[in-house]
């Protein structure tokens, strides 16, 4: 991400300081179709920001969720939402147009997906990257996160635009899946869903096997076996 203390409105760094937010950024959407506002105009820029996972529950679901992590998310993506909607009013406040995201909202239930991927404007904040998973991977947090995002109309100083993948020739996550769902190709930008994950697959064996979760709408195996997130689970320890 641009580094925030020297690029960014005073008032939006400290409102991510003063919500704890470490890794946030600007995304330049001019090339997309945002979702529009209440008059129909779409948006050419988005905040997008991290939230991290608890990282002892992620790590314990390497063979299958459990009620933390089905709590957690949860929790997170109602943390997210909350957040979103209070910078959305802030910057409407500053005279400019804004839209918040929903953390996690399955509005076509055809192709299991919501109105705007939130890995779009993370990754052209500079944010992170793709995984084999088709998650987001961040340097601080690995893939162990749950993303917000705020489209707006002010501008802003955005990226750097991440153009990689940086998985190198790891595929733990693939060969974890039990829904055989991930095909194992490095994601690089523009590249289609379909190409990286079977969402229908995917879909289907949450719902087979772990309903009780949220309706079959969790698993997070193929997030908790990655790399970079058990990076970060050996950093806390080492600390302790």
């Amino acid at each position: 991400m641009s580094d925030p203390s020297t690029n960014f409105p005073m008032w939006l760094i400290d409102w991510m300081e003063a919500h704890k937010i470490r890794l946030w950024g600007a995304a330049d959407l001019r090339d997309f179709s945002t979702p529009p506002d209440e008059t129909g105009q779409r948006f050419p820029f988005a905040l997008s920001w991290a939230i991290p996972m608890n990282p002892q529950i992620m790590v314990s679901i390497q063979n299958g969720p459990n009620q933390a992590y089905a709590d957690e998310y949860a929790r997170v993506n109602n943390h997210i939402n909350e957040l979103s909607v209070t910078l959305a009013a802030e910057i409407k406040a500053r005279g400019f147009r804004s839209k918040p995201l929903a953390a996690s909202d399955r509005t076509d239930t055809v192709n299991i997906k919501g109105g705007f991927p939130h890995k779009t404007p993370a990754t052209r904040a500079g944010l992170g990257w793709v995984g084999r998973h088709c998650q987001l991977i961040t340097r601080l947090f690995g893939s162990w996160i749950r993303l917000g995002t705020v489209f707006t109309d002010m501008e802003l100083p955005c990226g750097p635009t991440i153009e990689r993948n940086f998985c190198g020739r790891c595929k733990r996550c693939v060969e974890a899946c039990p829904a055989k769902a991930l095909k194992g190709n490095a994601w690089y930008p523009g590249l289609p869903r379909e190409e990286i994950l079977d969402v229908r697959a995917c879909d289907q064996w949450k719902k087979e096997h772990y309903f009780q979760y949220h309706k079959g709408h969790n698993c997070g195996i193929c997030s908790a076996v990655c790399p970079y997130g058990l990076k970060v689970l050996k950093k806390k320890s080492d600390k302790t």
